[in-house]
């Protein structure tokens, strides 16, 4: 029985994605590539495509942290400092589960970034619920579908 772990979207299936990985026995977080060349644009926020979808157990999430090194040596930052990927949000009916990386450069260049750069990190994280949680809604779509 499978618990958590990555999978390819089948629209990037022949795109050549390659599936996260740790890269020490220590490591805690999964390198996450960029799945195309883009340029990222100084002051602007841009959607980092990866090809992957992640699946895990309830009461479980995928933290998304930027790599210390896109950070300190780019200027690249999470828009929203940590990105979220609820355990429903794999396969949803508006995009697969297709984990996107939002940056955003601090800086006054555009930075290059090639497909297969490492430009994040997933961590896979249980939470737990509040005293007298009752939530019962389904999701019915992507990124934002939980707030309509």
């Amino acid at each position: 029985m499978r618990s958590r772990g990555f999978e390819v979207v089948s629209t990037w299936e022949k795109e050549g994605i390659r599936i996260p990985v740790r890269k020490t026995a220590s490591s805690a977080g999964y390198d996450i590539e960029s799945g195309r060349d883009m340029d990222i644009l100084p002051g602007k926020v841009t959607l980092i495509p990866t090809g992957l979808k992640a699946y895990m157990g309830e009461e479980e999430y995928l933290a998304i942290y930027i790599r210390s090194s896109m950070a300190i040596k780019h200027g690249l930052i999470l828009i929203n400092s940590t990105g979220i990927i609820d355990a429903d949000y794999y396969n949803n009916e508006d995009n697969e589960g297709h984990i996107m990386v939002a940056v955003y450069n601090t800086t006054s260049q555009p930075f290059h970034i090639s497909k297969g750069d490492r430009v994040a990190q997933g961590i896979f994280t249980r939470y737990l619920k509040a005293d007298g949680d009752e939530a019962k809604g389904l999701r019915t779509g992507g990124v934002g579908s939980t707030g309509k």
